[in-house]
């Protein structure tokens, strides 16, 4: 066996790929610790669920006593911290749900986390690590490729002040200052990593590429906010979950790594590339392009999102594996040989058998 990971949000798009991707890739054990809201999903793990080396606990990281448990039993020897409500359109709707997981989730994993790692002892005290994985949205926005003749010039690095636009990004940018906070007033060894727009198998439905897969085939209009012109930088999830654990393993502790596809495109362009392979794959008379609507830009929209990914290449020599060509074409596969599972996770049914409930 390798070390024992506590992964929190282990559920969600970005938890389950990096936990797929643990289990299947190195000798370390995983406790997946999870809320399962609406968009955490358990079937994402069905493949690695029977291994010995993976073990659930359905636990709210705002419960500190659980979270206390899960700690004293499991004893992990590093936690990699995603869970967080996500979605910006929900965070404008609903903004006390982010504030409640992703500030206060965040102080309260970190504290249960102080007291757990103050006792630890010897090789396992020093080897510790938190990994807190944010976002480049903390960031705010960059200059659009249409407003300044130099847009290649402007890029997040990890010392991009903070200038977060939405509910959303603000309390994900709370949870990076207390993080690093903790690691500076109680020598807690923690990590941070801010990602660029990921998009793969597994992602909830709501998000732009799947909802724009599901709803072509369903022929319903494909809603692009105004001009679709925001400009954002694709990740692979897989590509992604391998420079997460890399981070972990061999990231510095206290250092911030951005981690981005090399991917800018523009929202529309995104959606044409779905369609056109939509037409490809499964054809019909009229074009999927046809189903392009545009719907009032939302509030504190920003307009370009773009990671200098510079500094994990350098020095921890991580790099996307997948263009967003190829990544793209993988996952509209995906969803076309998985549209039973988009089923299961929009309605909840796969969730309520494997937990034994009914209804």
């Amino acid at each position: 066996m390798g070390y024992k990971l506590l992964v929190t949000g282990g559920a969600g798009f970005i938890g389950s790929a990096v936990i797929r991707h643990i289990i299947n890739n190195t000798k370390d054990e995983v406790v997946n610790l999870d809320k399962l809201t609406y968009a955490g999903n358990l079937e994402n793990l069905a493949e690695v669920s029977n291994s010995v080396r993976y073990t659930f606990e359905q636990v709210d990281i705002c419960n500190r006593a659980e979270v206390d448990r899960v700690l004293a039993q499991h004893q992990p020897d590093a936690i990699m911290h995603l869970a967080a409500e996500s979605h910006v359109d929900r965070s404008i709707d609903v903004p006390a749900d982010f504030i409640n997981t992703n500030i206060v989730g965040t102080y309260t994993l970190l504290e249960a986390t102080r007291q757990y790692w103050q006792v630890l002892e010897g090789d396992k005290k020093s080897s510790f690590r938190l990994h807190h994985i944010s976002t480049d949205e903390v960031y705010g926005d960059l200059p659009h490729p249409s407003e300044t003749a130099d847009a290649e010039e402007h890029l997040f690095t990890e010392q991009t002040a903070y200038t977060p636009s939405s509910p959303y990004s603000a309390s994900k940018a709370s949870s990076d200052h207390l993080v690093r906070s903790w690691l500076r007033t109680y020598g807690l060894p923690t990590l941070v990593t801010n990602c660029s727009n990921n998009y793969g198998p597994y992602q909830f439905p709501e998000k732009l590429i799947p909802l724009m897969i599901l709803n072509a085939l369903e022929g319903k209009p494909l809603p692009v906010y105004g001009k679709g012109d925001q400009v954002r930088d694709w990740l692979y999830v897989e590509d992604h979950a391998r420079g997460l654990y890399k981070v972990l393993t061999e990231g510095k502790p206290g250092e911030t790594y951005n981690i981005g596809g090399h991917n800018e495109k523009q929202n529309i362009d995104v959606v044409h590339t779905i369609c056109d392979i939509l037409q490809e794959l499964r054809p019909q008379l009229t074009s999927y392009r046809d189903l392009i609507t545009t719907v009032k830009d939302r509030p504190g929209h920003d307009r370009r999102y773009a990671i200098d990914a510079r500094k994990i290449q350098q020095e921890l020599g991580w790099m996307p594996e997948e263009t967003f060509e190829t990544g793209i074409r993988k996952t509209v596969q995906w969803y076309l040989n998985n549209l039973d599972w988009c089923q299961r996770v929009q309605d909840g049914s796969y969730q309520r058998e494997r937990l034994g409930l009914t209804g």
